[in-house]
């Protein structure tokens, strides 16, 4: 006699058919092309960038809110001849770095990342540095929604989600402004640079996305 599945098997197997279908939808992206916005370009970090990078990341008030410390001309380039040489996300794990430059001069101005964090959960993270010098312009907006052109357009995503620390505004207001929904405020969520940091956590989901797109392109 044929054996029919339970109400609770029923709903596990199809919570696994549409994990499985969002797994084969999510595929490889390659990144090693210019990404044209309105005014900027996104693009993979050169030699020729040290000087422009140092500008900024060298900066304490730029890396007070970031994961790294100030850096030199030594650091940069140990990053460019390492880490950010990968113009590809692959895999789970992988992280590729996009300078941000004014289309109009040429001039490098900021970096981004795209984070593939989870292919199980369909999950990408994005962040983004912005030199000071060039606040207040929609520059670091800007480049982040082509970030999440990539990781719904290309990486196909479920999920896209960013974190800042509750005292770096600017940041904050970005993620607004993508209208990123505000998901957590974790108190003494992370001890950071010596000292307990709130962090911030927004996500958006791919029919969020959808259904907001294209009209806010910036």
């Amino acid at each position: 006699m044929p054996q029919h599945p339970s109400a609770h098997e029923t709903v596990a197997l199809t919570r696994a058919a549409i994990l499985n279908a969002m797994i084969d939808e999510m595929h490889g992206v390659q990144l090693d092309a210019p990404r044209k916005t309105r005014r900027l370009v996104l693009r993979p970090l050169e030699d020729r960038d040290v000087a422009a990078l140092v500008s900024y990341r060298s900066l304490p008030d730029v890396c007070r809110w970031v994961p790294f410390e100030p850096m030199d001309a030594v650091a940069v380039r140990a990053r460019l001849s390492g880490q950010w040489r990968r113009h590809s996300l692959d895999k789970e794990g992988d992280t590729v770095v996009l300078g941000i430059v004014i289309a109009a001069t040429g001039q490098l101005i900021g970096d981004t990342m795209v984070h593939w964090a989870s292919e199980q959960h369909g999950v990408a993270e994005i962040g983004y540095v912005l030199h000071p010098a060039h606040e207040g312009h929609g520059f670091a907006t800007e480049a982040a929604h082509e970030l999440l052109h990539i990781a719904f357009d290309d990486l196909r995503a479920h999920r896209v989600t960013a974190r800042t620390d509750l005292r770096n505004l600017a940041s904050t207001r970005v993620l607004a402004r993508l209208k990123m929904r505000q998901e957590a405020h974790l108190v003494d969520g992370e001890w950071f640079k010596g000292a307990w940091s709130d962090v911030l956590d927004f996500a958006m989901l791919d029919r969020e996305w959808a259904a907001g797109h294209p009209a806010r392109c910036p």
